[in-house]
């Protein structure tokens, strides 16, 4: 589907302005088709709608849910190619659709008793939180969903850990021998797959960007079904490249202010964040950077199984 969604996205001029805060090397990349999640993520709603989970009325949560991150990221996108600068919604407003949007499903589960009270660790260690699952599942969503989009700025750096991503977490349910988590495994294969179909033309040099439509999405359905699977800790590790990609940013946001009320010069850890571009400007190929970056994530499921 990709393939022929490139040809559409062509002849609508659905094409990406590169910023120009980023690497100089990425202007090259400046009217590359985007918006490729518009083919990834409606064929996972098929999916979905043929799947046996639960319920009709938690389907159509999960449906709604996930299509909101979907219209989220579209809109983003949307505005960015409309006004030709690659920014869309801005932090507040992307913020509170998420948290409005991840409310609803959490909500939704905890009315229905489907949240588990109980945090699990390795070496079968819990601890009950009782109500603090709550916003702890509602930020696990929010924080996936912006981790994966951070990702998403070499070629086929978050089209290739999403698909790991996904193949470890579905490992992970499968293993666990739950019944009725076993629709949620199956769930994660298939968009394990959906990524790698996509990767194919967004590996470097990409015929075509995820966009936000995307990865907003793909990291929202990590999420989700972390949440619903009780899977956080096997989660935190297995995302660890989207966790190492968002935590640069805070550091490095939060190093620069600091700096700033303290010496009034605002100083800087990396040359550039999301970390990916750091390594970038130190000269280090942008293909090598992503397969040691898929790398580090094989390991991250390896060792998340074997733990």
């Amino acid at each position: 589907s990709t393939k022929y969604g490139i040809k559409f996205i062509k002849k609508f001029n659905i094409l990406q302005t590169i910023r120009a805060e980023g690497p100089s090397l990425h202007l090259s990349k400046s009217k590359t088709p985007t918006m490729g999640g518009l083919f990834i993520i409606p064929i996972f709603f098929l999916i979905l709608l043929g799947a046996n989970i639960i319920s009709f009325t938690f389907k159509l949560v999960l449906l709604v849910t996930i299509f909101g991150f979907f219209f989220i990221g579209f809109i983003d996108d949307y505005l960015g190619i409309k006004n030709q600068t690659n920014l869309g919604l801005n932090s507040k407003q992307k913020l509170m659709l998420q948290t409005f949007f991840s409310s609803i499903f959490v909500f939704y589960l905890f009315n229905n008793n489907l949240i588990n009270d109980n945090l699990n660790f390795f070496n079968d260690l819990t601890i009950n939180l009782k109500h603090f699952m709550i916003p702890i599942s509602i930020i696990t969503i929010i924080a996936l969903s912006n981790s994966v989009n951070l990702t998403d700025g070499l070629d086929g750096l978050a089209a290739g850990c999403s698909s790991i991503v996904f193949c470890g977490l579905g490992t992970e349910i499968l293993l666990s021998n739950d019944k009725n988590y076993l629709m949620f495994s199956l769930l994660s294969f298939c968009m394990s797959g959906l990524c790698l179909g996509f990767l194919k033309h967004n590996k470097y040099p990409a015929k075509i960007f995820m966009g936000d439509t995307g990865s907003l999405t793909i990291g929202a359905i990590i999420g989700i079904i972390c949440v619903v699977t009780n899977s956080f800790f096997t989660t935190f590790i297995i995302s660890g490249i989207f966790v190492i990609e968002a935590l640069s940013v805070i550091i490095q946001v939060s190093y620069f202010k600091i700096t700033k009320k303290l010496f009034k010069n605002g100083k800087r850890l990396f040359l550039m964040t999301p970390i990916h571009h750091h390594f970038e400007l130190q000269g280090l190929q942008e293909e090598k950077i992503v397969i040691i970056f898929w790398l580090i994530n094989i390991l991250l499921v390896i060792f998340s199984i074997v733990m």
